[in-house]
C-alpha cells in the first residue's frame, strides 16, 4: 500500500528578504521553518510514499517553495498552489496553471477575517468557471461557508473540490467542532465533491488513538465512499507522531480494510488530482 498525505507545508523564515504579510506571524503552526528535507525525513521514517505539499496561508500567496520541492523530488512532491482572487483577474495564469511542473491544482482558505470576504462578497466569482475550463482541481477550506461551496459545487460540475479538513474549523474539539457534519455530509450528494479526512487528532479530547473522532471519520466514510475520502494530516499542527497519524487509519478502525483502506491512503487522492502512481 502507497501512502500518501493529502496535505503537509513547508515553508521558510519571516525575513526582509522573504517577508510574510504583515501580522500573520502569530498564525504559523511551529516558531521556526519547515524545510523540504525535514518533510521527506518524518516521511521516509513513518512510511509515508508521497505528499501533496500545500503552501500555508501566513505566507501570503506563495507557492515558491512547494514548487522547488517538486521539481526536485517529483515523485515524492506536488503542490495545490495558492491564487491571489484579490489580484487582477488574470484569466491567463488561470489557463496555464497546470502547465507549471508538479503543480496538481488550487488550494484556498475561506476561514478567517484575512480571506472569507473572497468567497462571501463574489470576489472570486470570475475564477470558477475559469478553473472549470482549465479543468483544475480545488481544494477549499471554508467551515462556516459550506453553503457556498454546496452551491459552487452544482454550478461548476466540472471541477473536482476537495473539502479541507473535514469542512470544521481547525481550532475546536470533538463535539461541538463536528456540529456541521450534516452539512458536510450533504456534499456528497455532488459527484464532483471529494473530502480530506484530516487534522483530525488536533480536534480530539481522547488521547492516542483518538476514539472520540472515530464516528466522525466513520460518517465521513460512510457518506463520500472510499473513492472520495482522503486520509492527511496537515502534519505540523498534528499533537501526534506521524506514524501515529497513520495508524489511527490503518489500525484503529476495523471497518476500514482490504481496497478501501488503499483508496483512502492514498490511490483515491492521486486519482482525483490526477497524480499517477507509480507500481
Amino acid at each position: 500500500m502507497q501512502i500518501v498525505d493529502a496535505q503537509v507545508h513547508v515553508w521558510a523564515a519571516d525575513s526582509p528578504e522573504r517577508p510574510w504579510p504583515i501580522g500573520r506571524t502569530s498564525e504559523a503552526q511551529r516558531p521556526y521553518p519547515v524545510d523540504k528535507e525535514s518533510v521527506l525525513l518524518q516521511m521516509d521514517l513513518a512510511g509515508v510514499s508521497r505528499a501533496v505539499l500545500v503552501p500555508p496561508s501566513w505566507e501570503g500567496d506563495r507557492n515558491d517553495l512547494a514548487l522547488e520541492a517538486a521539481s526536485i523530488y517529483p515523485d515524492r512532491f506536488a503542490v495545490m498552489g495558492r491564487f491571489a482572487l484579490d489580484g487582477p483577474q488574470d484569466h491567463d495564469r488561470v489557463a496555464t496553471w497546470k502547465q507549471q511542473p508538479g503543480m496538481l491544482g488550487m488550494r484556498f482558505t475561506f476561514h478567517n477575517e484575512h480571506n472569507r470576504h473572497l468567497l462571501t462578497t463574489g470576489v472570486a466569482d470570475w475564477l470558477w468557471p475559469a478553473a472549470e475550463r482549465a479543468g483544475i482541481p480545488i481544494m477549499v477550506y471554508a467551515p462556516g461557508s459550506l453553503d457556498l461551496v454546496d452551491g459552487l459545487a452544482e454550478r461548476h460540475p466540472g471541477i473536482r473540490f476537495v473539502i479541507d479538513h473535514a469542512g470544521v474549523a481547525a481550532h475546536g474539539r470533538v463535539p461541538e467542532v463536528f456540529d456541521d457534519m450534516p452539512k458536510v455530509r450533504a456534499l456528497a450528494r455532488h459527484p464532483n465533491v471529494a473530502v480530506k479526512a484530516s487534522g483530525l487528532p488536533a480536534l480530539s479530547n481522547t488521547p492516542y488513538p483518538f476514539p472520540d473522532t472515530h464516528p466522525y471519520i466513520r460518517e465521513l466514510f460512510d457518506s463520500f465512499g472510499p473513492t472520495r475520502t482522503f486520509w492527511g494530516t496537515d502534519l505540523t499542527r498534528m499533537p501526534c507522531t506521524y506514524y501515529e497519524c497513520i495508524t489511527l487509519f490503518t489500525y484503529h478502525l476495523p471497518w476500514l480494510a482490504g481496497e478501501d483502506l488503499e483508496l483512502v491512503m492514498g490511490r483515491a487522492l492521486c486519482n482525483w488530482l490526477a497524480w499517477p502512481l507509480s507500481g
